[in-house]
């Protein structure tokens, strides 16, 4: 198992009635799920853009340089790499992907944070998406959760920012990320502020479930790179508080997640109020229907980039083990289970179909003397900032998490 992934996890389906319960995701405009007519009337203030009624400005997206020894490999060389990272690829004029950081060719302000992080290679999604994000061509990339698809999207993101004109008083973001939970928005916040600092880029994440003065006030003073979950980017939109007339580059994340969880209808609206020759990279686990038909429908000549199976796998890196029992079992193969990882010092992260299974779950445990804490759409986002930091520190070696978790989170 890489470093990275140093977790034990124990996933017991604990049942609940209602599914996900009633409060949902996000809580509102910042989640999907559980906003009722609320969600359904996300937008309707917003106004179409006619794009074809102005003339848009020119910017540039095509900053590669193939490097020499990305050349002179073979179209054999290149099959057999892919080959081995189990890449299947479809499209035109595809560029050959990069086997090292150093080829993708890079400015020193991003190897230099590369080295520090002490990667060795390019993942996979890495190798391929790199050289076609810096072409400024529209990508769709489907891999596992996991496998360095922030990275994938976000470094092309800092050359693309850097290559255009600086903001203006009341101008909007550059870069527009698109992800489906609060969680997932603040840790790409981290990597774009880990990459971007150097360079002054600046960054905000616009999420539900917190108060909208600490957003709009870095709004106002302005950032090239805006993460949002839908809900509370709308809103911010039909307050008049953003714009994305400016927006050059659009990532949608977890792009499956984010249908999944109903927001379909609030993304189109999102991509209405954007350029139509923006450069668009779709990130995604598995490559459904619904997926398929917004590329088709918001991406130009696409290229597609799978890394394994388009279908929802679990990862190879985890060991997988399964037990089948009845719900009067459940709790004594718990703390079974907890007994023997407790041995190992290893974190333990526990997933329930209801939030208030979690929390009965957890006062379960607390009292047993187990040191857990619960995570779900009804906590208040400081509790859930707090939680997310106790369980990867290890003060606090258990977390029972509703679906809220179930991606992006890195621990």
């Amino acid at each position: 198992m890489p470093a990275s992934c140093l977790c034990s996890s124990l996933l017991i389906p604990f049942a609940g009635a209602g599914g996900y319960g009633g409060g949902g995701y996000g809580g509102g405009a910042g989640g999907g799920f559980g906003g009722g007519d609320r969600m359904g009337a996300l937008g309707a203030g917003l106004n179409k853009i006619d794009w074809t009624a102005g003339t848009l400005s020119h910017f540039e997206k095509n900053f590669y340089v193939e490097d020499k020894r990305v050349t002179a490999r073979s179209d054999r060389e290149v099959q057999e790499f892919r080959t081995a990272k189990q890449m299947s690829i479809q499209g035109q004029n595809i560029p050959k992907p990069v086997q090292s950081f150093d080829e993708a060719g890079f400015p020193d302000y991003i190897m230099s944070e590369i080295r520090k992080m002490g990667f060795t290679e390019p993942s996979a999604i890495q190798a391929q998406a790199w050289p076609v994000a810096l072409q400024g061509r529209d990508i769709v990339a489907i891999a596992e959760t996991g496998s360095g698809k922030t990275i994938g999207f976000a470094l092309p993101a800092m050359v693309h920012i850097n290559a255009q004109a600086l903001l203006a008083p009341g101008d909007g973001p550059i870069a527009l990320i698109l992800a489906p939970t609060r969680e997932l928005a603040v840790q790409i916040q981290q990597e774009c502020a880990r990459f971007g600092g150097s360079s002054r880029i600046r960054n905000c994440a616009v999420y539900g479930g917190v108060p909208k003065g600490p957003q709009i006030r870095d709004l106002q003073r302005g950032a090239e790179i805006v993460i949002a979950t839908p809900g509370r980017l709308i809103d911010m939109l039909e307050a008049g508080k953003l714009n994305l007339r400016r927006v050059t580059y659009l990532v949608m994340d977890e792009a499956d997640r984010m249908l999944d969880m109903g927001f379909e209808p609030q993304i189109r609206k999102i991509l209405s109020q954007i350029r139509p020759d923006k450069q668009t990279c779709m990130f995604s686990a598995t490559w459904p229907k619904e997926v398929q038909r917004l590329a088709n429908d918001f991406l130009n000549n696409f290229i597609q980039v799978n890394i394994g199976s388009i279908e929802l796998a679990a990862n190879h890196n985890v060991k997988q083990v399964i037990e089948v029992c009845t719900d009067f079992e459940k709790r004594g193969r718990l703390i079974k289970h907890l007994d023997h990882i407790s041995q190992e010092n290893a974190k333990v992260l526990i997933f329930t179909g209801t939030k208030r299974v979690a929390d009965d779950l957890t006062k379960y445990l607390r009292q047993d003397g187990w040191p857990a804490l619960a995570i779900h759409g009804d906590k208040q986002q400081q509790e859930r900032d707090w939680v997310l930091a106790e369980f990867k520190s290890g003060r606090s070696p258990i977390m029972v998490a509703t679906a809220v978790a179930s991606r992006g989170l890195g621990t």
